[in-house]
């Protein structure tokens, strides 16, 4: 049993660079104080990615911070990550501004003053810190950017307002940890180098026997202990957070593997809520690619169009490359295409933009392989949603994050019989599928995380597709990464930076 020695503490999980597994490290952590008994919660001052949910309330944050909630047990809210940019162009972005979009922001004008996205996070990690015992805060991208960091408010700024310990999250896996470890601590200034209290190693392949010379390096050099050394894990699944993983198999050379379910994805230039496909990505029985440049899908069983943060310059790209012959050839070969929100929009006959949300205002004809025309408006559509794929028993449950409206022609069949909407909406449908039932477009984010519907699905692409394992959910994957990090990590340490005592103590 543990219980807190102080009121409102926190840890900050901060790292040497971006994608170093700061969010991985804090669901970690969130599922291993939970299960102490202790009562946490997530927090990210500012997010940027593509990748966000609806809480239950109808609020719009980052992916990540809604698994941080669930590992912790708690329920998420805005105030977990009231600044959430979604790029939607090179230099753009959408600000969703505790839940809520508030604007859309070029990079130089957003940084230009960030006093009203600084006090707005302030203002919901104080909420958090009043309801909860424990925060475990993530930082964004490196936490010395130096050029930045008088205008960071994500990191160091967040981490004195919370009275936070500082982990530092280094990556070994991608080489020169010595140099990310002791050049972060070596150009923060002295106060905010007093802050780090701790370091962990994040994805160490092979014998960890073999770098216990370098731990004591790291600690002589810095003088700042090592919590642990974390191994890559691969017996569980935890998404990642901002762009699609490094492991995934992008434009790879060949047809998918034999005797494998060949499931192609387009990866568009703003692609959003990649973490749609996950489910599919890590079933043993499919192989999933991501590609950027057209070739032959000859190959392959399936094909999803996946979300689109700016699904006319999409769609655009799209066809400018040349994939829309691609998409035409595998229809006529009976494959099986599916298209999620963007991608369900693109299947259509055309996306209207009157408001110029996502740039010159005007329509655009898509590939018209669904009976629907889609307009953009300007209030986003949210709502966590459940129904019945039509023809089936089949339950389904997804997340709906989008500002296009789309008009369902008379003769269109639709996809899901919605049973519940959380934010009040008609419970009708979801979705259509084309007459001769290879093409299926929905609004449904996150649709396969229901292992019966990605079974119905990859059975429709593979007749003779048989699950090859139990699935497991996420609240086991996050005891899975929990238990991980416990054998590897000084949770004594860890504890008391938390400011946290054991009964025994």
């Amino acid at each position: 049993m543990v219980t807190p020695t102080k009121k409102y503490r926190a840890l900050a999980i901060f790292g040497t660079a971006s994608d170093v597994g700061k969010s991985i490290v804090a669901t970690a952590l969130c599922r291993i104080f939970s299960n102490a008994g202790i009562d946490v919660a997530p927090y990210k001052a500012q997010n940027m990615s593509n990748n966000s949910g609806v809480t239950h309330d109808g609020f719009e944050i980052g992916r990540a911070q809604i698994a941080q909630a669930e590992a912790a047990r708690v329920v998420p809210t805005a105030d977990m990550n009231p600044v959430l940019l979604k790029p939607n162009s090179d230099t753009g972005a959408q600000v969703v501004l505790q839940g809520k979009v508030c604007s859309t922001e070029t990079a130089k004008g957003y940084f230009r003053d960030t006093t009203l996205w600084a006090a707005a996070a302030k203002e919901s990690l104080h909420r958090l810190m009043e309801k909860h015992e424990l925060l475990v805060i993530e930082g964004a991208g490196s936490c010395a950017e130096m050029n930045l960091y008088d205008r960071d408010f994500v990191n160091m700024r967040t981490a004195k307002a919370a009275n936070a310990a500082v982990i530092l999250v280094a990556d070994i896996d991608r080489g020169g940890v010595f140099a990310q470890v002791v050049g972060t601590l070596a150009v923060l200034p002295p106060e905010d180098r007093a802050l780090v209290k701790g370091v962990i190693i994040n994805r160490f392949r092979g014998d960890i026997e073999l770098f216990r010379d370098g731990v004591q390096m790291l600690e002589t050099m810095t003088g700042v202990p090592v919590l642990g050394v974390i191994p890559y894990f691969r017996n569980f699944t935890i998404d990642a957070e901002d762009a699609v993983p490094l492991s995934a198999k992008v434009d790879p050379a060949g047809e998918p593997e034999a005797g494998k379910i060949g499931v192609a994805v387009i990866y568009y230039p703003h692609i959003a809520n990649f973490t749609d496909l996950s489910p599919l990505e890590h079933d043993p029985a499919v192989s999933l690619h991501y590609l950027h440049y057209p070739r032959s899908l000859k190959g392959y069983n399936a094909l999803i169009l996946p979300g689109s943060k700016n699904v006319r310059g999409d769609f655009e790209w799209l066809q400018k490359l040349g994939w829309e012959d691609e998409i035409q050839a595998f229809k006529e070969q009976g494959g099986i295409i599916m298209g999620i929100c963007g991608g369900y929009q693109i299947l259509g006959r055309s996306i209207a933009d009157p408001h110029g949300l996502e740039g010159e205002a005007g329509v655009t004809k898509t590939l018209g392989m669904l009976e629907i025309e889609t307009v953009l408006e300007p209030e986003k559509y949210l709502a966590n949603t459940a129904g019945t794929i039509n023809g089936t028993t089949v339950e389904a449950f997804g997340y709906e994050i989008h500002n296009g409206r789309s008009r369902v022609g008379a003769d269109c069949h639709p996809f899901i019989s919605v049973s519940a909407r959380n934010n009040g909406a008609a419970c009708d449908a979801d979705g259509v599928v084309s007459n001769d039932g290879k093409v299926i477009g929905t609004y449904f984010h996150g649709i396969f995380d229901e292992p019966a519907v990605k079974a119905w699905f990859l059975s429709l692409a593979e007749p003779s597709y048989k699950p090859q394992r139990a699935e497991k959910g996420r609240q086991e994957n996050y005891e899975l990464l929990a238990e991980h990090f416990r054998q590897n990590l000084d949770l004594d340490k860890l504890f008391e930076l938390a400011g946290l005592l054991t009964d025994a103590e």
